[in-house]
Parts: structure tokens; sequence; C-alpha cells
């Protein structure tokens, strides 16, 4: 029995309000002690409201428990993507729950997927720039729908830029954004967790030849 499957089935078990013992767990799942008290502490440590100890037996109340679910590597990497803005955001609540469930998350990963368990966390996994980039995505989406110009200041450049935001793409982890720069006088493409602040400018841009998306597109096409 797969690690994810183990605990799912334990969590299940304990939620029906009676008491367990270790011995009677690891016989239903074909474990040792030694696992069944591992276990137990990965539950506790996810969130689980596990309440009992080693000779005592074990028993758990959630409030709300949900059906296992088959996600893609994709799936997985979006869910924790949005995980990981939202504990990086000013919203203690929200951000507070958003850890929690990334710790849930963590403990019940199955150990053959490509994305191992320990690199899930916070702490660990590569999320906190494409995070620190989410802050400024709806600014961004909302120019580019409304073909309004950005003032931009980028980390590391000492000057402002006026763009024309054009696309927004997402690069397994980092988003970038595809603009005219008005003083450059060309396509430039940046990574929007290095944005440090954008200003919306007045007026509306309109389709110009030369300095749109699809001309963009047609001369990265012949540079390849």
């Amino acid at each position: 029995m797969k690690r994810a499957d183990r605990l799912y089935r334990l969590m299940s078990r304990l939620q029906d309000g009676r008491i367990h013992r270790a011995e009677d767990l690891a016989r239903e799942t074909g474990v040792s002690l030694r696992t069944i008290y591992r276990d137990m502490e990965v539950l506790a440590a996810s969130g689980v409201p596990v309440e009992g100890a080693r000779g005592e037996g074990y028993s758990a109340r959630a409030a709300i428990t949900l059906p296992p679910l088959n996600l893609t590597e994709t799936e997985l990497e979006a869910l924790h993507l949005g995980l990981a803005a939202v504990g990086a955001s000013d919203m203690v609540e929200m951000a507070e729950a958003a850890r929690t469930l990334s710790a849930k998350i963590e403990a019940v990963l199955p150990e053959d997927t490509g994305m191992a368990a320990e690199r899930f966390g916070f702490a660990t996994y590569p999320f906190a720039e494409a995070a620190e980039g989410f802050r400024h995505m709806p600014a961004i989406r909302r120019a580019i729908r409304a073909r309004q110009k950005l003032r931009a200041s980028l980390r590391d450049e000492s000057e402002w830029r006026d763009l024309r935001p054009l696309h927004v793409d997402y690069w397994g982890r980092v988003w970038t954004c595809i603009a005219w720069d008005e003083g450059a006088g060309d396509f430039t493409r940046f990574r929007i967790d290095r944005v440090v602040s954008l200003v919306p400018l007045p007026g509306l841009f309109v389709d110009e030849p030369g300095k749109g998306l699809a001309d963009y597109r047609a001369r990265d096409a012949q540079s390849v």
C-alpha cells in the first residue's frame, strides 16, 4: 500500500469516533508499529486533529474530509503556486491557512511522484519569486485587456520604463511579460517577479504597425 493511500485510510479510520489501537492499525495496513507511530505524527503535523498516544490508541475528528484526488504534475504545481502566492500575502489568516494546507498536501504526497514530498513545503520549494510577482499580475492583465500603458520600475534597473503590455507567459514557476518598450523603441520580455512598482499611465494605446504581439511573434519566429 502506497504511503498516501495508507495515510488516507488511517485518517478515514480514525474519524469514526472510536479509539483504535496502533497494533490494529498496523495489522490492517500491513506495516510496523513504528510506521504507524510515524504516520500519526505526520497526520498531526499536517493539521489532522489526532487524539491519543502510544499505548492508548488514536482517534480523530475533522470538520471537512475530501475524497482522494488524482492530480497531474501540472495541476499540483498550479495548486502550490496559488498557495505560495496567498502564503506570501498580507492577509494573515489566509496566509496561515495556505501554509497549513500546504503542509497537509506535503504530508500525503505520493513517494513515487516526480515532485518529492520534501520539496513541496513553502521553505524549500522554489516558488518564492513567482509568488512575489503574483501581486502585480492583476494590474498587468488589466492593462493588457484595456490596452493601457504602464510605467514600470524593475529590480536592478535605475530608470523607469514606459511599456505597452501585450502578453503574459508562464515558464514553469516564472511569469514573463512581453511588452513594447517606448523608450527603447523595441520589444522587451521581462520577468514579472522583478517588478518593483507599476503605475498606470493615462490614455490608451492603439495598434500600430510593428508594435503588436503578432509582430513580436513573427520576428521571434524568424530568429529561430
